[in-house]
């Protein structure tokens, strides 16, 4: 077996600790925030919507080049691995610069387009929290590979300490900026660039050490030397291979953002009681699905290179076996946070009515998680894993579009449910997503489709 049971614990538990610490994080961010009011908890909530949707993205191109490096280990060419390392550093920091110059100059046209209805002081705040969320694009990408690549070769301990260290800066910076400063929304963010920056630099160090079974050197050379350039020069064969991982899920994320992103252009009509629950709400939604968060890092990495291997008896007996995991461990963290979120909700200082509509969707939440969430999100991690990534960009952005935006207008708008009916909308699209990957697995169409 290529993961024992110490294996697995030494990828999965420093993943769920990454996963804890971020979420965390955020509920902090949310809460120091919160305290300069619900204007500003509200834009970052809304500016968040699109940060997302481009992080995504980048996150895409760093399980693309997982993906191929996890399937370059396990068939054992560790030097095509190093190689194809190299090729997804060169593509994220040139796609992420291309992303942060656009969103840097048309930073207010994009939010007025977006988000137009909202209040004075919302759409102020968010055109603040924008602007310098794009001049972190780069750091968090280049962060996001380079933690995809550790955790690839199943060294996820890499990116946990990584992780540690960019949300304890920026926990440490949030509360001198907000609360000493007083700098609102834009110590908010200021807070997020710089730890961001030094998480980067930091984990692009660690990943040119060359005893890693993936390293990456040069940099300076690539950067600044052209007369060096055949050592960081583009080779579309294997840029090809992260791409076409990388693109699927890419456009699957992207459009499944967009899909929020306009879902919370709707979510803004309903007034600023429902854009802060909303973002109170996914805040600790966030909370609940910590473990299947985790494993589904941990999918590409142990059926890629299950793949790799070209044994796909293992690769089932270990989809079913993290399934199993996170089922468990999503139910029994699902009924702690339950009985805890009323007192948790007390931290955010909002509005009664705020409050109360907040518990709802999290109720709600807890439960339709707890049955299918793990189907709809962590599973077709495998099936991408083995190269089977446009399927799931086809399920996933067409259930998003008819299911989560038709029914999010049929239900919020034209039913009258408000925030309500947008979140039942977002339950009925993780359906129809578990219906169509759980066929596809049974089918073994996804079999036999090896990367490398």
């Amino acid at each position: 077996m290529l993961f024992d049971n110490k294996a697995l614990k030494k990828l999965i538990i420093p993943l769920v600790v990454e996963q804890l610490l971020v979420i965390t994080v955020g509920f902090a961010d949310t809460v120091m925030v919160a305290s300069v009011g619900e204007a500003a908890v509200s834009a970052v909530s809304l500016v968040d919507a699109i940060n997302i949707l481009l992080i995504n993205i980048f996150a895409a191109l760093g399980t693309g080049g997982a993906v191929v490096a996890a399937q370059f280990i396990g068939q054992g060419s560790k030097d095509k691995a190093k190689y194809s390392a190299k090729q997804l550093i060169l593509i994220t920091a040139l796609l992420s610069v291309i992303i942060m110059v656009i969103v840097i100059a048309f930073n207010v046209p994009l939010l007025h387009m977006v988000f137009g209805n909202v209040e004075v002081d919302v759409m102020k705040n968010a055109e603040i929290y924008f602007l310098f969320s794009a001049m972190s694009y780069p750091f968090i990408a280049l962060y996001n590979s380079g933690a995809a690549l550790f955790r690839a070769i199943g060294n996820s301990k890499i990116s946990m300490i990584n992780s540690a260290v960019m949300n304890v800066i920026n926990i440490i910076l949030n509360a001198i900026f907000i609360f000493v400063f007083r700098w609102g929304v834009f110590g908010a963010v200021l807070a997020t660039l710089i730890a961001r920056a030094v998480a980067c630099i930091v984990i692009l160090k660690m990943l040119s050490h060359r005893d890693n079974d993936v390293c990456v050197n040069d940099y300076l050379h690539w950067k600044f030397d052209f007369m060096y350039m055949k050592h960081w020069s583009f080779d579309f064969t294997y840029i090809k291979k992260i791409l076409s991982i990388g693109v699927p899920s890419g456009l699957e994320n992207g459009m499944f953002q967009l899909g929020k992103i306009l879902v919370q252009s709707l979510i803004a009509t309903f007034g600023t009681y429902s854009i802060a629950a909303n973002a109170v709400s996914n805040n600790l939604a966030q909370m609940q699905i910590i473990p299947g968060m985790a494993m589904s890092l941990a999918m590409v990495t142990v059926v890629g290179q299950c793949v790799g291997a070209n044994d796909y008896k293992q690769a089932k007996y270990y989809v079913k076996k993290l399934l199993k995991i996170t089922y468990l461990s999503m139910a029994g963290l699902i009924v702690v946070l339950i009985i805890a979120t009323p007192s948790i909700l007390t931290f955010y200082s909002l509005s009664k009515e705020t409050t109360d509509l907040a518990y709802q969707c999290i109720f709600l939440h807890a439960i339709i998680a707890a049955l299918i969430w793990p189907t709809s999100f962590t599973f077709p991690n495998a099936l991408r894993a083995a190269n089977d990534a446009k399927f799931t960009m086809i399920v996933s952005a067409a259930s998003m579009l008819i299911f989560r935006l038709c029914f999010s207008y049929v239900l919020g708008q034209y039913m009258n449910l408000g925030l309500i009916g947008v979140w039942i909308a977002m339950f009925i699209d993780w359906g129809v997503r578990c219906i169509f990957f759980i066929w596809r697995y049974f089918s073994g169409k996804w079999m036999n489709r090896q990367l490398v």
